[in-house]
């Protein structure tokens, strides 16, 4: 009740207030969040229903047809009072059809008011919901990457559906419509102390019951509602983890184990609801009583007092059920509308969280070259993923503009992490990285990101055509010049040959195409985007040796004339390479062209070499 007096108080500064009360509010948020929690509901929905300020007019009307309602709904069965004591009992056949003429009048008024209020609160909060969708996804789209290593995909979705539709409830069923309950309340005990003081003092005789009962409910609900959507985001993660990895669980036949623990998860969520239906299995018929007592003891003393003709009438007998029914309907409906504005609140806390998340990518660089020379440049870089725990210890190296450079090493010297850094996926914390002689953060995101094109071990198709997978719905790029980059890779037979072409429907993540078939549309993709770099991270590990031949073809067009980067696999991918470098647990071991490396007495490459690849020279 608290957190909703003070919102209707500032219910319109907040929305219609400055961009920079807007702006101030998140961080006095989250000032307040780390000082007192107790504090933090009224500054979180006043952050909610700053998001309707685009929608100002819209909001306005809401809230006035709330206030507008309040009193008209009251004014029908105080009409039916008047009839009875002024037309009736005397008789009068024109008065009671003008009165009755009037009711017909509100009610046909209260209906439409009604109707518009209801569309309208509902209209607001889906549009709200919409816009903050498309700021949460945008938000979510510029995090680093070290975001999405620690969040499950679960949790994320659950952020970005779930809970933004639960924010929805504060506009459709949360701030405005408890004000119109309250508001009605209040119109409500006002016309009934007009029209008999005593029997509203008998009726509110049962109210203290009420209030008690409702406090109660309301607190006892929103725990169960907090474990309910706790339950719900650990339902989501644990479902999107198993279904990705179902070929993974049917391999080493972990079905049962992992029905056991979707058992687990699905019986403790179920128990969460049914605890919050409980509650309310309990509170309803409580109410119910409490409002049978209420009408007994008005139809107690009412009676008598009508009885005995002191200052109860017949009519006032009549409209007090209307009257108690009016009051008690909405009292009951305000601890649940508490309790859902309270939890859109909690769901508004886990959406805002990510919001106020700042590990973004910075983006304050201002160069956005149309064309690069794809000159790299690494200067000491040193990149931790946890704090102080190194991946790269002070690794530096050059890149000529159009020469390609292989990198060999372990699993986990690093070799992926200087492509992500490069892309600037991650931050680095020492050192620089510079293309083209200039820092990479100097660089405007997209425009970097836009020179280099990366295919990666494993190819990533969504859901579509396979035209929209290679140019993803970029219009800029045309068919033909899909069709001419399939060609010179050597892509387009094997393109002609599915289903449609170049209109073949593709699972999702390829499912339906081969490893060397998903590698071949990356290359294309690659290509037909023309970048300056170019980055292949171990592309041909998967691939069968009859269809490594294709993909051979198709990497020396594609490093043609452009400055690429090689995690190496096979040799077939190194020969190309104008010079190797080795990694070792983040360091530099080697740095030279083939034959420099050779020439190495116990050299990590050479040891390398020998054991992997003279063989395959050999066999050739």
């Amino acid at each position: 009740m608290k957190v909703c007096c003070k919102a209707y108080n500032y219910l319109f500064i907040l929305v219609f207030s400055s961009n920079s009360i807007s702006n101030h509010l998140s961080d006095l948020y989250l000032r307040m969040a780390a000082q007192n929690k107790n504090k933090i509901d009224f500054l979180l929905l006043g952050r909610v229903l700053t998001l309707a300020k685009p929608y100002k007019l819209v909001f306005a009307t809401a809230a006035l047809l709330a206030v507008v309602l309040a009193p008209l709904a009251v004014l029908r069965p105080y009409l039916v009072k008047v009839m009875v004591d002024d037309y009736i009992f005397v008789n009068d056949i024109s008065g009671l059809t003008m009165i009755a003429m009037l009711f017909c009048g509100v009610l046909v008024v209260e209906v439409f008011l009604r109707y518009t209020f209801i569309y309208t609160s509902s209209w607001l909060g889906q549009t709200v919901i919409k816009d903050l969708r498309v700021s949460v996804f945008k938000h979510i789209s510029n995090l680093q990457l070290k975001y999405f290593d620690r969040t499950p995909i679960g949790t994320s979705t659950t952020r970005t559906i779930n809970d933004i539709e639960t924010i929805n409830t504060v506009f459709s069923q949360g701030v405005i419509t408890i004000i119109a309950d309250l508001l009605t309340l209040f119109a409500v005990l006002a016309i009934m102390l007009y029209t008999s003081w005593k029997l509203t003092l008998i009726c509110l005789t049962t109210m203290p019951f009420l209030i008690v009962a409702t406090y109660i409910f309301k607190e006892s609900v929103k725990k169960a509602y907090q474990i309910v959507r706790t339950q719900i985001s650990k339902m989501n993660a644990f479902l999107q983890e198993r279904i990705t990895g179902m070929q993974t669980v049917q391999i080493f036949n972990a079905e049962r184990e992992e029905m056991q623990k979707f058992k687990v998860i699905n019986k403790e969520y179920t128990q969460a609801n049914l605890n919050s239906i409980l509650y309310y299995a309990i509170f309803f018929p409580v109410v119910d009583i409490i409002a049978a007592a209420s009408l007994g003891l008005m139809v107690w003393w009412g009676a008598q007092d009508s009885l005995r003709a002191e200052g109860v009438t017949l009519g006032a007998l009549i409209a007090f059920p209307v009257f108690l029914n009016m009051l008690f309907r909405p009292m009951r409906m305000l601890a649940d509308k508490f309790n859902t504005l309270q939890m859109a609140l909690v769901a508004a806390e886990r959406v805002f969280n990510v919001l106020d998340r700042t590990d973004q990518i910075p983006n304050k660089g201002t160069h956005a070259p149309e064309k690069m020379d794809g000159k790299i440049s690494f200067d000491g870089v040193w990149f931790a993923y946890a704090e102080r725990d190194w991946v790269l210890k002070d690794v530096s190296f050059d890149i000529k503009a159009g020469e390609t450079l292989a990198i060999v090493g372990g699993t986990g010297s690093g070799k992926t992490t200087i492509i992500n850094i490069l892309n600037r996926f991650y931050e680095i914390q020492k050192g620089k990285i510079k293309i083209d002689d200039i820092n990479i953060k100097d660089y405007e995101l997209s425009a970097i990101r836009s020179k280099i094109a990366m295919v990666l071990q494993d190819v990533f198709l969504f859901s579509g055509s396979v035209l929209e997978n290679i140019t993803l719905r970029d219009s800029n790029i045309s068919k033909d010049q899909v069709v001419e980059s399939a060609k010179m890779i050597g892509a387009h037979d094997f393109i002609m040959r599915l289903p449609g072409g170049y209109d073949y429907q593709v699972m999702e993540r390829g499912a339906t195409l081969s490893m060397g078939q998903r590698q071949l549309i990356s290359f294309v993709r690659a290509l037909v985007f023309d970048p300056e770099i170019l980055i292949l991270d171990e592309a041909t590990s998967s691939i069968d040796p009859e269809t490594e031949s294709v993909i051979q073809f198709a990497i020396e067009k594609l490093i043609a004339k452009r400055t690429s980067i090689i995690i190496a696999h096979r040799l077939s991918t190194i020969r190309h390479a104008n010079n190797i470098l080795v990694l070792q647990k983040g360091e530099i071991q080697e740095l030279g062209s083939h034959e420099e490396l050779l020439t190495l007495e116990n050299g990590h490459y050479k040891q390398l070499y020998e054991m992997q690849f003279l063989q395959l020279v050999n066999e050739e």
